[in-house]
């Protein structure tokens, strides 16, 4: 397999967290977003959408979106799980990664995506005004989650689930959006600190 990767993305970012965490590691292609790569005609082959992570199978097949790409993981290396093993277990994951990230990462990214200068030859048009939506949101959705961690060590579950992995970027993510988890967030900040003390969030 490959894994065509930007580093400082955090879509690929959650496919590198969730490989490490199963101890594996896959041969990179690295796709440079600043200079544009991932429009060149040779990776628009690999992924219409020109979006980074794609995972080439031994076959030469493509998968695209890092929840597929992780999914698919999971299925070949089931431990150690991260997506669930009961049914409930499978529909609690499901639901704080789903809240993890349209409601927290998603939000993050669309703030960051048309605000920041850097975007404007990606993000076009650049919507000011729907960037500023985004980013008044944010605080919400950590205080949401922060409320959720209350007494818990993990999202959810009561151990290492996807729902970590996806909070923990969204939440990384934050520093190039200019936007700091606010003090009062004590149980957010305790368990963002253990997630980033997790050798798989240097991945």
């Amino acid at each position: 397999m490959k894994l065509y990767d930007t580093p400082l993305a955090p879509n690929p970012r959650r496919v590198r967290v969730f490989l490490a965490e199963k101890g594996l590691d896959i041969p990179k292609v690295t796709i440079d977003l600043g200079k544009m790569e991932q429009k060149s005609e040779s990776y628009a082959a690999v992924n219409p959408r020109q979006r980074t992570p794609a995972l080439e199978l031994e076959d030469g097949s493509i998968l695209c979106e890092s929840i597929a790409i992780c999914r698919y993981i999971e299925a070949l290396h089931p431990e150690p799980n991260l997506f669930g093993q009961t049914p409930r277990e499978i529909g609690e994951i499901e639901m704080w990664s789903r809240r993890a990230e349209l409601n927290l990462l998603s939000t993050i990214a669309s703030a960051f995506r048309h605000l920041h200068p850097a975007m404007a030859a990606m993000e076009v048009p650049q919507v000011k005004e729907w960037g500023e939506v985004n980013k008044a949101r944010i605080v919400d959705e950590l205080a949401f989650l922060d409320r959720q961690l209350a007494g818990r060590d993990f999202v959810c579950c009561d151990r290492f689930t996807n729902a970590d992995i996806t909070a923990m970027i969204g939440i990384d993510f934050l520093k190039p959006t200019r936007v700091a988890v606010p003090d009062e967030l004590v149980d957010l900040k305790r368990w963002h600190a253990a997630m980033a003390a997790r050798p798989s969030a240097k991945a």
